[in-house]
């Protein structure tokens, strides 16, 4: 090869290797860039609903009214920005925010590492219609009425004793055993700062004969009424269950008990 050509092709080589390592170089520095954290707007558009935080303190009220317990299994149906989800984790319960937004969910995970409950604090990206969480053991919320009455009945089939706690919207006739609002002067500034508390309650088969007497039962959700038949005498019955656990009066006598697989059990 001439000595000329040689140079020449040496400096194309030498050249090629230069812009390759710059290449490279542009592609590392660009990874290390730092990107805009994603930060979500209250009031944004969501699949559903817009999304509105829930207040820390409501949080915590809601939290503490469906008594959650270290071990249990919390799903939070709408778990925007995932506060819920990690307060309960927090509380040592095994936590999953089912959300639409994958921002949403991201953001989430990213504040779970952070406040290091990564381990019982999981993120789905699913619609919530379309989810099991037939496993819970309570259920939290933020969602529109009409969203709470089309996921009614399945949340009536859940397991009887599960809790289930809504910011503010209520299950329409299905009436809630405790409600709670938070006031200014206790904290929450916003216009969302009511919980309410579900029960699911168990089945009743409508006629149980029993060494009380033999009644005839009609359940509207976690409220009984009816009549029984005591000591020869029919008599007016007025019920209520919580979860699994039943109180039952007639006749002026009130008795107390469980409910197994539709049939009461009374003390």
């Amino acid at each position: 090869m001439h000595p000329f050509a040689l140079v020449r092709t040496t400096r194309r080589a030498g050249l090629a290797l230069a812009l390759a390592c710059a290449a490279t170089l542009a592609l590392a520095q660009a990874q290390k860039a730092p990107t805009a954290a994603y930060q979500p707007k209250s009031g944004q558009e969501g699949k559903d609903v817009v999304w509105v935080p829930t207040p820390q303190v409501l949080v915590d009220r809601m939290l503490d009214m469906a008594q959650v317990k270290p071990g249990e299994f919390v799903i939070d149906l709408g778990s925007g920005d995932g506060r819920t989800v990690i307060s309960a984790a927090k509380r040592g319960a095994r936590a999953l925010g089912v959300e639409y937004n994958p921002d949403m969910v991201a953001l989430s995970q990213r504040s779970a590492e952070k406040e290091g409950v990564a381990g019982k604090a999981t993120f789905l990206k699913a619609d919530l219609f379309e989810t099991d969480f037939s496993r819970a053991e309570v259920i939290t919320m933020f969602l529109l009425p009409t969203l709470n009455l089309k996921l009614r009945p399945k949340l009536l089939e859940l397991k009887p004793g599960t809790r289930i706690v809504s910011n503010s919207f209520d299950m329409g006739d299905w009436a809630a055993d405790q409600t709670d609002t938070i006031p200014q002067e206790r904290g929450c500034n916003v216009s969302w700062c009511t919980a309410l508390l579900w029960i699911v309650p168990a089945k009743v088969d409508p006629v149980q004969r029993l060494p009380q007497g033999e009644f005839r039962l009609v359940q509207q959700y976690q409220e009984l009424s009816g009549t029984a038949r005591i000591e020869g005498a029919n008599q007016m019955v007025k019920g209520r269950l919580r979860g699994e656990e039943v109180t039952l009066s007639a006749g002026g006598k009130t008795w107390k008990g469980k409910v197994r697989a539709g049939r009461l059990e009374l003390n």
